[in-house]
C-alpha cells in the first residue's frame, strides 16, 4: 500500500471518509480505474470541521495578580457524529492552564450533538480554545487590578527550575500532562524586546490615540502538547554503493519529512545529506506506522531514524575496528569515512564497510574495495556468528508522554472604527520547539499556522441556517486571508531541549494556529479601550466587530447620561 504526498492535511485527513473505500471497491468490481471528484460545496459539507465551544470561565487571584484558582465549564459542539471521540475537548481541558501555575483547577465539559458537519481535529485541535480562554482571563486580571499585562503573566509563569512540571491531568494519549522543559519568562522577555513593548506603551500608543487612531498591542502565551505516541519506526541501511536508505511508515502532506529525516540520518552517520534517500508511506519498504498528526513527526519518526542510524553506525564501527585491528573507541567518523584517531590514513568509508559486511565474491565488480581482496584479519567464517550481511537496522521509538512546545506572540494592529477592518503593523513570535533541526522548515510551519490563525480569528466561519444547512460553502462567501491580510512575521527561536527523546526536539506543526485568536482579541481590546470594547468570542469579522463597537458606544452613552 502506497500513501503518496497528497498535499496539506491540517487534521482533516486523519479521518476515514466513505469514498476512501468505496472508490477502490468500485474499481475492483468494475475492473477499471475510477475517478472521484467533489465540488467545493460537497467538500465543505463532506469534510469534518472544528472550533465551536462555549466557555463559562472564572479566575481567582490575590491582590498581586497571582492565580489562586481557575474554574471552567464549557460546551463542545461535536457536530452530527463523533468520528474522533472527545479528543478535542479533552485537549482543551488539559491545555487551558497554559504556561501558568494554577494551584486549583476545576474543569468540566459537555460534548453535544448538533445538526452540523461532524467535528474532528483541525490544526490546533482544541488548543486555540484553551489559549483563548486563559489569555482572556489573564488580560482581565490585569484590567481589574490595574496591572501591566506582561507583568501579570510574569508573576504566574512556571519557572525554568520547576520542570518537569505535572499539571495533574491526563492528556489525550492517556499519559500525564507533564511539561518536560521550557523557559517561559525568557520567552516573554524576548518577544517584548522584539515588539519594543515599553516604548509602544509609554510613547507610541499615547501619540497615536491623541491623533484619533485606534492602535493596540496584543500579547498571547501558550503551550502545545506534541510528539505523542504510540510509536513510529524506521529502517536505515547503507548500501555498498554509498547510498544511505531510510524508510519509515509515516507519510507526509507537505511537512518536509524527507528533508528532516535525511538531516537526522546524515548527522547521526556523519555522511553528506546528498547520499540519503528517504522513502515513506509505502508498506513495501516499511510496514508499520501510526500516522502524521498531532505535531509528532520529527519527535517520533525522527527519533526512530536517529536510533536506527546509531545502530548502523555502531555496526560499521565494530566492523571497521575488526578490520583495522583497533578498539572501536579509537575510531572517528567524518564525512562518511571511519578512521583511526590521529591517523586518518588508516580507515575506510561506510560503503567499503558495507561491502565488507556482505562478503559476496565477484558481486561488486571494478567498484569493489581493495579490502575485499586482502586476507581477513581473523580466521573462521566470512560471516561470523551474530553478524548480518548488511549495515542496516530497524528501530522503533515510543515516547513516555507528550513533549511540550511553547511560544509567546506580540502584535500591533490598527482598527478602522468606521469599517471595523483591521491591519497588522507588526507581528512577532518567539517559539520553543526544543532543538531546531531545520530553521526554514520550523519558520514555514509557524508562518502557515499564523496565517490559519488569522483566518480563524477574523475571517473564516461556517454559517448555518436554522435547518443546519451551510449558507457560505464557497470561497465567494467563506473568507480566507490572502497575502494582503498576512503581515510580515518576525520569528525568534528559544531552544530548551526535551529530555524525553534522543533528538531533544518538540513538535511545531500547530504552533502558529494556537495563540492567534487570543492575540487578536488582546490587541482589539487594547486598540478599542477608549470605546470600552471587550472581546469575548472568536471568530469575529468586520460586521461583528462593528456591532461590538456600536454596543459599547451605546452603553457608555447610557452611563454618561445617568
Amino acid at each position: 500500500m502506497i500513501a503518496p504526498d497528497v498535499g496539506g492535511g491540517f487534521g482533516c485527513k486523519i479521518m476515514f471518509y466513505p469514498e476512501e473505500v468505496l472508490i477502490p471497491y468500485a474499481a475492483l468490481v468494475l475492473g477499471r480505474p475510477v475517478k472521484w471528484t467533489e465540488d467545493r460545496i460537497e467538500h465543505f459539507i463532506g469534510t469534518n470541521h472544528e472550533r465551536l465551544q462555549i466557555h463559562d470561565a472564572e479566575i481567582a487571584v490575590d491582590a498581586e495578580g497571582r492565580i489562586l484558582g481557575v474554574r471552567d465549564i464549557f460546551l463542545h459542539d461535536a457536530g452530527a457524529y463523533t468520528p474522533y471521540g472527545i479528543i478535542v475537548p479533552q485537549i482543551t481541558a488539559c491545555q487551558l492552564p497554559g504556561p501558568y501555575k494554577v494551584p486549583n483547577y476545576h474543569v468540566e465539559f459537555r460534548a453535544v450533538y448538533s445538526n452540523t458537519v461532524p467535528v474532528s481535529p483541525y490544526r490546533g485541535a482544541g488548543r486555540p480554545h484553551a489559549c483563548f480562554v486563559m489569555e482572556r482571563l489573564m488580560d482581565r486580571v490585569a484590567d481589574e487590578l490595574g496591572l501591566d499585562r506582561a507583568e501579570v503573566r510574569r508573576r504566574n509563569f512556571i519557572q525554568p527550575d520547576e520542570f518537569p512540571y505535572d499539571v495533574g491531568l491526563i492528556f489525550q494519549d492517556g499519559a500525564p500532562t507533564r511539561y518536560d522543559s521550557g523557559n517561559y519568562p525568557a520567552m516573554l522577555a524576548r518577544v517584548l524586546e522584539m515588539i519594543d513593548y515599553e516604548r509602544f506603551v509609554r510613547e507610541e500608543q499615547p501619540r497615536l490615540r491623541a491623533g484619533g487612531r485606534y492602535v493596540g498591542l496584543g500579547l498571547a502565551c501558550y503551550v502545545e502538547g506534541t510528539g505523542i505516541g504510540p510509536y513510529e519506526g524506521a529502517h536505515v541501511r547503507i548500501e555498498p554503493t554509498g547510498q544511505v536508505y531510510v524508510a519509515t511508515g509515516m507519510p507526509q502532506q507537505g511537512q518536509a519529512h524527507k528533508t528532516i529525516l535525511a538531516q537526522v540520518a546524515a548527522e547521526e552517520l556523519q555522511v553528506p545529506i546528498e547520499r540519503i534517500m528517504v522513502i515513506e508511506g509505502d508498506t513495501a519498504h516499511f510496514g508499520f506506522g501510526s500516522g502524521t498528526y498531532a505535531s509528532r513527526s520529527a519527535v517520533v519518526a525522527g527519533s526512530a531514524v536517529a536510533l536506527a542510524a546509531r545502530r548502523v553506525r555502531e555496526q560499521a564501527l565494530e566492523l571497521a575496528a575488526r578490520e583495522l585491528e583497533v578498539d572501536p573507541a579509537d575510531l572517528v567518523v567524518e564525512d562518511g569515512r571511519i578512521f583511526v584517531r590521529g591517523a586518518p590514513e588508516r580507515g575506510l568509508s561506510y560503503w567499503e564497510a558495507a561491502q565488507l559486511a556482505n562478503p559476496l565474491r565477484y558481486a561488486y565488480g571494478t567498484e569493489a574495495s581493495e579490502l575485499l581482496s586482502r586476507p581477513r584479519p581473523w580466521t573462521g567464517p566470512a560471516l561470523p556468528p551474530g553478524r548480518q550481511p548488511a549495515l542496516e537496522a530497524t528501530e522503533y521509538y515510543s515516547p513516555p508522554h507528550a513533549t511540550w512546545a511553547s511560544g509567546a506572540l506580540a502584535c500591533i494592529l490598527e482598527v478602522d472604527p468606521g469599517t471595523a477592518m483591521i491591519r497588522f503593523h507588526r507581528l512577532c513570535v518567539v517559539h520553543d520547539c526544543g532543538r531546531v533541526i531545520n530553521p526554514m522548515v520550523v519558520e514555514g510551519q509557524i508562518h502557515g499556522g499564523i496565517a490559519q490563525g488569522i483566518g480563524g480569528a477574523f475571517y473564516e466561519r461556517i454559517v448555518y441556517d436554522e435547518n443546519g444547512q451551510p449558507v457560505n460553502a464557497s470561497f465567494m462567501d467563506f473568507l480566507i486571508p490572502t497575502a494582503m491580510e498576512i503581515p510580515n512575521i518576525e520569528i525568534a527561536h528559544l531552544e530548551t531541549p526535551s529530555p524525553l527523546n534522543p533528538l531533544g526536539v518538540k513538535g511545531v506543526g500547530e504552533a502558529g494556529a494556537i495563540p492567534v485568536p487570543a492575540l487578536v482579541a488582546s490587541a482589539l481590546d487594547d486598540a478599542l479601550r477608549p470605546l470600552g470594547v471587550r472581546v469575548t468570542r472568536m471568530p469575529l469579522g468586520p460586521s461583528e466587530l462593528l456591532e461590538l463597537i456600536a454596543q459599547s458606544t451605546e452603553e457608555r452613552r447610557g452611563e454618561e447620561s445617568r
